[in-house]
């Protein structure tokens, strides 16, 4: 009889942002609608209210609040893909009591976000950015002995809080600078400790002893404002902080005063506590790189993350287990998906 063309799924999906085109080209070839917001601008609250109203599935961003509120607007959807390795923005009980399974896109982009966290690592020691805007004002006049010194990073101390996938690799890239390894994470870590011969330590010796901090843990109630005024002032005056996990870890207030006080010598922050505002000052200071949130943005980096949302949704669609669902005790309070 030949080859049949698949059927598509009578399924509607919403894509909440212009993701790459092949996951797109994925959800079109097995659902029968896909909506996806082209708009450089986010949603508003009441778009996204009234968009999610009878979808099957929503593949959403961190950009997006995914509460009760929406829930209950999305009745009756059978999955939420998230297109982050992080899912704070959404209401994970909220769903599982609904029966509805919330999958995240974990490990494509560790190489990503570890190569950015060592590119402010750098721009903050050597001052790049300073030097680039003054260069690009037509400043630059004549080479000088006292011009934008910096600070070695070569044979310095890296504490790393947080070592898991990401800490990890952004740990091991510092070799090539021969630094000290210290890390602060709940459980051992025997890759850094082998490979590296570094410490677990309490976070106040980390805090204490390095001369470059990255911050790398998920957001919870335990790690909100982890770095506060206290957690500041024990940094040395000549240490940096860089943070590409999530922007609420650190109390960005206190952050804007040590630096404005050079309490320490600066900082690199990819992630802001309520972003994408920022709180006031910081964007005035000279001694913090500020970028917006583009620790996994590379071309190849977010093509995979995109094409693996799409393939969880799919499956949460076709009501079987999602590769990277975090809730998987929704498969057993829901009969409509088999385990």
């Amino acid at each position: 009889m030949g080859n049949r063309p698949r059927r598509k799924m009578k399924r509607s999906v919403l894509v909440t942002r212009e993701i790459p085109r092949e996951a797109v080209e994925l959800l079109r070839g097995n659902c029968e609608t896909v909506e996806v917001h082209r708009a450089e601008r986010p949603l508003t609250r009441q778009e996204l209210l009234e968009k999610v109203r009878g979808r099957d599935g929503i593949l959403c961003c961190l950009t997006e609040r995914i509460d009760s509120e929406v829930l209950d607007a999305a009745r009756g959807v059978k999955g939420i893909a998230n297109l982050a390795v992080g899912y704070d923005n959404i209401d994970v009980r909220g769903a599982t009591e609904r029966g509805v399974p919330v999958s995240n896109t974990p490990g494509v982009l560790t190489d990503a976000t570890a190569d950015r966290a060592w590119a402010l690592l750098l721009s903050v020691a050597r001052r790049v950015v300073e030097a680039d805007r003054f260069t690009r004002g037509g400043r630059f006049q004549a080479w000088g002995p006292m011009m934008f010194l910096g600070a070695d990073v070569a044979k310095k101390t890296l504490g790393i809080i947080g070592a898991g996938r990401i800490g990890t690799a952004v740990a091991l890239r510092s070799r090539g600078f021969e630094m000290k390894v210290l890390y602060n994470d709940p459980a051992p870590n025997p890759v850094l400790e082998e490979q590296l011969s570094a410490r677990r330590v309490g976070l106040d010796e980390l805090l204490r002893e390095s001369d470059f901090v990255s911050i790398h843990v998920s957001l919870t109630p335990e790690t909100r404002h982890l770095i506060g005024d206290r957690e500041l002032r024990l940094m040395k005056s000549s240490a940096c902080l860089m943070n590409t996990s999530r922007g609420p870890v650190i109390d960005e207030k206190a952050l804007v005063e040590a630096l404005e006080k050079r309490q320490i010598a600066g900082a690199g922050l990819d992630v802001y506590e309520d972003e994408p505002c920022l709180t006031r000052g910081l964007a005035k200071l000279d001694n913090v790189v500020l970028l917006p949130h583009i620790g996994s943005a590379t071309v190849a980096t977010r093509t995979k993350m995109a094409m693996m949302a799409a393939e969880n949704l799919v499956a949460m669609l076709k009501g079987e287990r999602a590769p990277n669902c975090v809730n998987p005790e929704v498969y057993h309070r829901s009969r409509q998906v088999e385990p």
